[in-house]
């Protein structure tokens, strides 16, 4: 075990990665000599060559076009998009062709090879074009697996797996964890399973569902409820697609409670299919409504960031009240 943070577990992933995979590529913009805006590609390029680790024109269609082009080749494509927010450009690549090589080939060719990192989210004054959390955007594209890891130690093994799985993956990575969340990391190469959630703490009186950088802040809410005897059983979604519908509906049959965290505008983020799904499901268990605390349907907001985010405190008032209903 070795203690780091989450850039330099993504960093480790790569290498090790690159190691195992002749084939494996990383281009971006300014992944490079530079290591990309966050340096999570540093010293990549110094160790695997300017063939294997190189700078893009700034062009996000062009990134994913020439990555589906690469994958389609049996090439093992990792793109990094500099922002999340800047993805959009890339949208008609990723859901049209991205997804879609493998069903209208007949299984012929895919592009399975193929991931997709991006940071996503807010959290560090970076306004509307630097803050946005889109994952829910992927979720509704057959053809695509979106992940998002909570730490250090999960960003590396489910990143490893990202890249090994024989399908497109958008692995959405929380920068404003990239420095802030610190944590133990098993060394060498090591895998976490796509498509399953993870129970993180065990409780009976509601379960709290979140992922990426809003774990953090469902835990604090979550301790806050302990105090006033609330017992709260916590689960990590970590793969949003293909999610793990059963471990969420096994929970909320034990509990009878669900609340959903995310920092996604509330209007068509993931936490309505989540609801919708889990209430028929789970519906004669249910002992209150299900309870979304999301972030605001408005742009992302630069000066009123503390009021948009779903923070502890939103979250704690919403325990409470789901829990006397």
């Amino acid at each position: 075990m070795a203690q780091m943070n989450m850039l330099h577990a993504i960093n480790e992933a790569l290498s090790i990665a690159m190691k195992a995979d002749e084939r494996m590529v990383i281009f971006g913009e300014d992944v490079g000599h530079f290591g990309g805006v966050f340096r999570a590609t540093s010293g990549l390029q110094e160790q695997f060559g300017r063939d294997r680790c190189f700078n893009t024109p700034l062009t996000e269609q062009g990134i994913a076009g020439f990555a589906n082009g690469l994958a389609s080749y049996g090439m093992t494509a990792v793109a990094e998009i500099q922002f999340a927010d800047y993805i959009f450009p890339a949208f008609d690549q990723i859901v049209n062709e991205s997804a879609k090589f493998r069903y209208r080939s007949g299984n012929q060719f895919d592009v399975g090879g193929l991931t997709f990192r991006t940071p996503y989210g807010g959290g560090i004054a970076g306004g509307h074009y630097h803050s946005q959390s889109p994952e829910a955007y992927f979720t509704q594209t057959p053809g695509l697996k979106v992940v998002i890891p909570r730490n250090p130690e999960q960003a590396k093994g489910l990143l490893l797996a990202a890249i090994r799985d024989p399908n497109p993956v958008i692995f959405f990575e929380p920068k404003r964890l990239y420095r802030a969340s610190v944590g133990e990391v098993p060394a060498g190469d090591y895998q976490i399973e796509l498509g399953k959630a993870q129970v993180v703490k065990q409780g009976r009186d509601i379960t709290v569902l979140a992922w990426g950088a809003q774990m953090e802040i469902v835990e604090k809410a979550c301790e806050r409820a302990e105090k006033e005897g609330i017992s709260c059983e916590i689960i990590d979604l970590r793969t949003l697609a293909p999610w793990d519908v059963e471990t969420v509906a096994k929970s909320v049959t034990k509990t009878g409670r669900l609340l959903i965290n995310h920092e996604a505008p509330l209007t068509g983020g993931f936490a309505g299919e989540i609801a919708a799904t889990i209430q028929q499901e789970c519906f004669l268990s249910l002992e209150s409504p299900i309870s979304r605390v999301c972030g605001l349907d408005t742009p992302y907001p630069l000066i009123h960031e503390k009021e948009y985010m779903p923070d502890e405190l939103k979250t704690f008032e919403a325990i409470k009240a789901t829990v006397a209903f």
